[in-house]
């Protein structure tokens, strides 16, 4: 119920400021080693309004990048992070609320981009996004054959996701009773055999829905700029800097402590609408 009601406050919010919504907006994000300029996606509405709701009741000022990984991303937007001691783990706080997702494929995960934390999908099936936690993206530069790669194993994980499905529809308990008791026999080859044999079946309603593959501007992007491919369809990407790119690599490879926060505070002095 708790979820419903917020999802449907950013709704409102959404729609009562869509009359005098920019076409364009623009972030500025004040930090301790330096700025960034941040474009908000106009397709991404619900977690574009919340941003800026959050933005102007001067949410994220003084809060950390309480979570920095080199080669991947540096993420922000825990309200428990403000004065926190160095000793303090942080990564747990929020507003109070999800937004739901709004993951669309013309939006990955490049070098530079502003996306949506979340919890997992144990948890959080639906994939809905923290109501205030965000991360940038840093990555790192992939050769075209690790994205080949990674879409082999994409395309893998998607037919285990099908054998899932199927082996959970009404009628098909005997596939489920055939697994377990090969599981119980610790008979690998019959397991693995029986499991080849399962993925023929749904080959067909794959090829139907049609194979995985990185686009022409994902591949140019993953190759030259870099980014974290693997994130893809999973988080919500709604923003991405337009002007000091360059602090997303300084604050990336700063020394880090237990939990992946830098051992030496890298703080939000602000963030304010600039366009």
């Amino acid at each position: 119920m708790k979820s419903l009601i917020s999802s449907l406050f950013i709704l409102i919010y959404v729609v009562m400021g869509s009359c005098n919504a920019q076409k364009r907006t623009v972030v500025l994000v004040k930090t301790t080693m330096g700025d960034m300029k941040i474009k908000l996606y106009e397709d991404t509405p619900l977690h574009r309004e919340n941003f800026v709701k959050l933005v102007k009741e001067n949410f994220y000022d003084s809060l950390l990048f309480h979570r920095v990984i080199k080669d991947f991303m540096i993420q922000a937007g825990d309200p428990t992070s403000k004065n926190a001691p160095a000793s303090q783990m942080l990564g747990s706080g929020g507003p109070g609320y999800t937004v739901p997702a709004e993951i669309l494929p013309n939006h990955f995960h490049k070098k530079g981009v502003l996306s949506a934390a979340r919890q997992g999908d144990q948890v959080n099936p639906k994939k809905e996004s923290s109501g205030s936690q965000f991360y940038v993206v840093q990555g790192k530069v992939y050769k075209a054959e690790e994205l080949t790669q990674m879409e082999t194993s994409i395309n893998s994980q998607q037919k285990d996701k099908l054998i899932m499905e199927m082996m959970q529809k009404p009628g098909n308990e005997h596939i489920r009773t055939k697994i377990d008791s090969l599981q119980k026999a610790n008979d690998r080859a019959g397991f693995n055999k029986y499991v080849s044999e399962l993925r023929k079946m749904v080959e067909a309603e794959y090829k139907q829905n049609g194979k995985f593959k990185f686009t022409e501007e994902q591949v140019q992007a993953y190759t030259t700029t870099g980014g974290v491919p693997h994130l893809d369809r999973e988080y919500t990407v709604f923003g991405e800097v337009i002007e000091g790119i360059d602090v997303i690599d300084k604050i990336a490879v700063v020394p880090t402590a237990r939990g992946d926060r830098p051992e030496t505070d890298v703080k939000i002095i602000s963030i304010e609408i600039v366009k």
